[in-house]
C-alpha cells in the first residue's frame, strides 16, 4: 500500500469526490440566483461542504507515510517445561506464526466476524447500518457488548494509525477503509487483521495467542478456546484468560450466543462449547520459587543453540513436585529458626544420579535477590571438602579400618584444630571422617599429597581455583553448591564424573533443536575405592555428624561448617536422589552456632524424606526419569470452579472415578480449610491452625494448582497439588493436628512430624 500523502491526496477517487461535490451544488447556486433568500443558504451550505472538503484533504495530506508507529525488538520466547511435560513458565514474548488466508481457521473467522463485525462481508470498509445496530444493543445490554467499527477499520488502526481519538484520525481511518477495501479481498483483510490484534499478555496474532494461551497452534483451536480468543480483542489487558479466566469465559460466552444469531454455528455446538469452556495450558507468569531453576535453563539454551527462532519449547528435568517440596522445607525452617539463629539464606539443589536436576532453590526469596546461590555463590565448604582427602587416600591403599592417631598437629605455623577441641588418640578412617576429625584430614592430605587430592576434585567436577595449601583439607577454598554436589552424584552413582544438566529437549513448532544424548555416566575406574568411600558417607548419617539426616532408607552423606559458622552444609544421597544443603548470610555474617549437622541436614531429611515419598507413589524410579504410565494432559495453570453463567455447583473436573473434583487456587482460611472462591472445603484427617500456620500454608499454595475431591461421608476433600496429597504433607510439617476421621497414612504423617518435632510439636 502506498501511504504518501501527496498520493492519497491526488488518487483519483479523491478526485472525483471533489468533482462530484462541485456538480452537486450547481443547481442549488441556480434556485438560489432566482430566490433570494436561498442565496444565503446556499452560500453556508457551499462554505460548509467546502470546509469538510478541505478537513478531508488535510487529514489525508498529514498521514504519515508509516502510521508514525514503530515496533520494539522483543525477546524470542521460551515456553518451559517439567519433566512430565507440563508447562510452568514462558519467558519472552511468544510470535507465533503469520498466518496466510488458507491457514485462518474458520471457526476462529466465524466467531471474529460474528462478535465484531457482523456485516463485514456485505458493507465497503464503513458499516453505517452497523453503527446504529452496535449503539442500540449496547443500550441494551448496559455495557459495550458490540462493536460499531468495522474490522477493516480496526486494521487500518492497528496498522497505520495512532490509537488517538482526534476528528483527523476518523477521518483518515474511515478513507483508509474505504481505500483498502478497493484494494484488498475480504478474506485477506480478515487474515490481517487476525496477525495484527493484540490478545492480552504481550502477544499480537492469532496464531501467537493460541500459542501462548493454550500450547498449540491456531489451526488446532476448538469452539470455545476460538470464541475465547475472539472475545479478547476488544479488551485485551481487561479480559486476558491468565489473569481473569471467568471474565474471558464469560466474554466467550457472548461470542457463541452472536454465532448463534448469526448462524455460524447451532445453539446445540454452542451450549456444547459453554459446557466445556476454554482453559489456559500455558502459564504467562512463572511461579515465583522456579526462577532460578528458569534463569539456568535460559542460559543452557542460549549456550546450546544460541539465540534461537522465536517460540522455542524447551523440556527441562525438573520435578514440579519436589521443586515444590524444596521451597516449603528451605521456606519453613528459614521462617522458624532463621531470625534466631541469625541465618538470612539457603539453597537447596537436587538431582538423579546421572546429573539431571529435578529441584533447585537459589535462595529466600527471587523477588528480594535473583543471585543464585546454588550456582553463583562462592563458599568454603568447610568438611565438605574432605570428601576428595578421603577418596584420594583410599585410591592409594588406605582403607575405611586404616588407624591413625587423632592428636595436636602442626604445619609450618598452622595448628588445626578439631571442632570441640578434644582429642581421640588412634582411630579408624571411618571414626574420623564420620565425626569430621580435622586432624586426620589434615594427617592424611599431606600423606597422600596435596597436589593428589586436588586432581581428585578437579576429576569429580569442582572447577573453583584450588590453591595447593595445607588448609584446602579442610575446605579452606570457595566452592559452589552445584560443583559439590555433583562431586557426591559420582561417587554416589560410581561415576567417573557427573555432568549436571536441566535441558532434556528443546523444539521450535515441529522441529526439534537439541535432543540430549541418552549416554549413561561413565563407570568409575576406581571401584574399589568408591565403594570405601560409600561405606565412610554412611557411617555420617549412622553414627556421626550427620545423624539429623537419617531418613527410613540406606544414605550417606557428609557436612560442612566453617569458622564462625559462616557456612553450614550438607550433601548426602538418598535412593536415586543427590541433595546438597547451603545456609549463610549473603554479607558472610557469623550464623548463631548452625553447623552443617543442624539446620542443612534438618532440611536435608525433610526434603528427601517428602521427597521418596512422592516419587515412589508417582512411580518415579529410574534416574530422575519417570516411569512410563498414562497421565492426563497438562493441568491448567489457572483455573475456576463454574462456569461463567452455569449453576454455581457445577464443576470443571473430574477425576478417573467419575467424582467431581475442585480445581483452582485457593485462598487458606486455616490449615484444615481452603476456600475456592466462596466455596469451602474442609480437607480430610486434618483439625486445622489459624495463625502463622495458616499464613505460611497460604504463600505455599499461591498461584498453585490444587484439585480436590470428595472423601467418603462427612462432606470432607482429599486434595492434592502436583500429585502429593495435602493433607499429609500438612501433618507432615506439623502444621496442624489429625482429626478424627484421619486414615492411617494421615496418623503416621502427624507421628512422623511429633517423633522429629516439626511444626506444632517443636519444643
Amino acid at each position: 500500500m502506498r501511504t504518501g500523502a501527496g498520493r492519497l491526496a491526488d488518487h483519483p477517487a479523491t478526485r472525483r469526490a471533489a468533482s462530484a461535490t462541485a456538480a452537486a451544488w450547481r443547481p442549488v447556486a441556480d434556485v438560489a440566483r432566482r430566490v433570494p433568500w436561498l442565496k444565503a443558504t446556499a452560500a453556508t451550505a457551499a462554505l460548509v461542504a467546502g470546509l469538510v472538503l478541505a478537513y478531508t484533504i488535510y487529514a489525508l495530506s498529514t498521514l504519515p507515510v508509516n502510521g508514525g508507529l514503530t515496533v520494539e525488538p522483543t525477546a524470542s520466547a521460551l515456553v518451559v517445561r517439567a519433566a512430565d511435560g507440563q508447562a510452568f513458565a514462558t519467558r519472552g514474548v511468544i510470535k507465533g506464526a503469520k498466518l496466510s488466508a488458507k491457514e485462518v481457521p474458520p471457526v476462529l473467522a466465524k466467531a471474529i466476524v460474528a462478535i465484531e463485525d457482523r456485516r463485514f462481508y456485505e458493507h465497503h470498509g464503513i458499516d453505517l447500518r452497523g453503527l446504529v445496530r452496535a449503539a442500540f444493543r449496547n443500550a441494551a445490554a448496559g455495557g459495550t457488548r458490540e462493536g460499531g467499527s468495522t474490522l477493516t477499520q480496526q486494521l487500518v488502526r492497528m496498522s497505520y494509525l495512532s490509537q488517538d481519538r482526534t476528528l483527523k484520525r476518523k477521518v483518515q481511518e474511515a478513507v483508509l477503509a474505504l481505500w483498502l477495501e478497493s484494494q484488498l479481498p475480504k478474506d485477506e483483510i480478515l487474515t490481517r487483521y487476525l496477525n495484527a490484534a493484540y490478545f492480552g499478555a504481550g502477544v499480537y496474532g492469532a496464531d501467537a495467542a493460541s500459542q501462548r494461551y493454550f500450547g498449540k497452534p491456531a489451526k488446532d483451536l476448538t469452539l470455545s478456546e476460538a470464541a475465547m480468543l475472539a472475545g479478547l480483542v476488544r479488551a485485551p489487558s481487561q479480559l486476558a484468560p491468565h489473569r481473569n479466566l471467568d471474565g474471558a469465559r464469560g466474554r466467550a460466552a457472548q461470542v457463541l450466543e452472536a454465532m448463534v444469531e448469526t448462524g455460524a454455528v447451532t445453539k446445540q455446538e454452542a451450549d456444547a462449547a459453554k459446557r466445556a469452556p476454554a482453559t489456559v495450558r500455558v502459564p504467562t507468569e512463572t511461579p515465583v520459587g522456579t526462577n532460578y531453576f528458569v534463569d539456568g535453563v535460559a542460559d543452557s539454551v542460549r549456550g546450546l543453540i544460541g539465540t534461537g527462532p522465536a517460540d522455542a519449547t524447551v523440556r527441562t528435568t525438573l520435578d514440579l513436585t519436589l521443586q515444590n517440596i524444596a521451597e516449603s522445607v528451605i521456606a519453613r525452617r528459614l521462617d522458624q529458626d532463621g531470625e534466631r539463629r541469625k541465618v538470612s539464606q539457603g539453597a537447596l539443589v537436587a538431582m538423579s544420579t546421572d546429573g539431571a536436576i529435578l529441584a533447585m532453590v537459589g535462595g529466600r526469596d527471587y523477588a528480594d535477590s535473583q543471585f543464585n546461590r546454588v550456582t553463583q555463590a562462592k563458599r568454603q565448604p568447610g568438611s565438605l571438602f574432605k570428601l576428595f582427602v578421603y577418596l584420594t587416600a583410599m585410591r592409594q591403599g588406605y582403607r575405611p579400618d586404616s588407624t591413625m592417631m587423632d592428636r595436636p598437629t602442626q604445619i609450618g605455623e598452622w595448628e588445626p584444630e578439631n571442632y570441640g577441641g578434644r582429642y581421640r588418640g588412634a582411630v579408624s578412617l571411618r571414626t574420623a571422617f564420620a565425626h569430621s576429625i580435622n586432624t586426620v584430614a589434615v594427617q592424611l592430605a599431606e600423606a597422600v599429597g596435596m597436589p593428589a587430592v586436588i586432581e581428585t576434585a578437579r576429576g569429580l567436577g569442582v572447577t573453583s581455583d584450588l590453591p595447593n595449601l595445607p588448609s584446602l583439607a579442610l575446605g579452606s577454598a570457595e566452592t559452589t553448591l552445584l560443583e559439590m554436589t555433583r562431586a557426591y552424584a559420582a561417587v554416589a552413582a560410581g561415576a567417573e564424573t557427573i555432568e549436571p544438566y536441566s535441558v532434556r529437549q528443546i523444539l521450535a513448532r515441529d522441529q526439534t533443536l537439541y535432543t540430549r544424548p541418552q549416554t549413561p555416566p561413565t563407570p568409575a575406574r576406581d571401584q574399589a575405592a568408591r565403594t570405601a568411600m560409600l561405606d565412610l558417607l554412611s557411617a555420617v548419617v549412622r553414627e556421626g555428624t550427620g545423624k539429623n539426616a537419617r531418613v527410613s532408607i540406606p544414605s550417606g552423606g557428609k557436612t560442612g561448617t566453617t569458622q564462625d559458622s559462616r557456612d553450614a552444609w550438607f550433601v548426602g544421597f538418598a535412593g536415586d536422589l543427590v541433595v546438597g544443603v547451603w545456609l549463610g548470610n549473603d554479607d558472610n555474617a557469623p550464623m548463631a552456632g548452625v553447623t552443617g549437622g543442624d539446620m542443612p541436614a534438618l532440611i536435608w531429611r525433610d526434603f528427601v524424606t517428602q521427597a521418596l515419598a512422592a516419587r515412589a507413589k508417582a512411580g518415579k524410579v529410574e534416574a530422575g526419569r519417570p516411569e512410563a504410565r498414562a497421565t492426563p494432559a497438562p493441568r491448567p495453570e489457572t483455573a475456576s470452579i463454574a462456569e461463567p453463567d452455569a449453576d454455581p455447583r457445577a464443576l470443571t473436573d473430574r477425576d478417573p472415578t467419575g467424582r467431581a473434583v475442585l480445581r483452582g487456587s485457593p485462598a487458606v482460611v486455616d490449615t484444615g480449610t481452603l476456600d475456592f472462591d466462596g466455596r469451602t472445603v474442609r480437607l480430610a484427617g486434618v483439625d486445622g491452625l489459624s495463625g502463622r500456620n495458616a499464613r505460611e500454608l497460604g504463600r505455599y499454595l499461591r498461584r498453585r494448582d490444587v484439585a480436590c475431591a470428595p472423601a467418603g461421608e462427612g462432606g470432607a476433600y482429599r486434595c492434592s497439588l502436583d500429585g502429593q496429597d495435602l493433607s499429609e504433607l500438612i501433618l507432615f510439617n506439623g502444621g496442624g493436628r489429625a482429626s478424627a476421621d484421619a486414615t492411617p497414612d494421615l496418623l503416621a504423617a502427624e507421628e512422623q512430624a511429633r517423633s522429629n518435632r516439626i511444626g506444632i510439636w517443636r519444643r
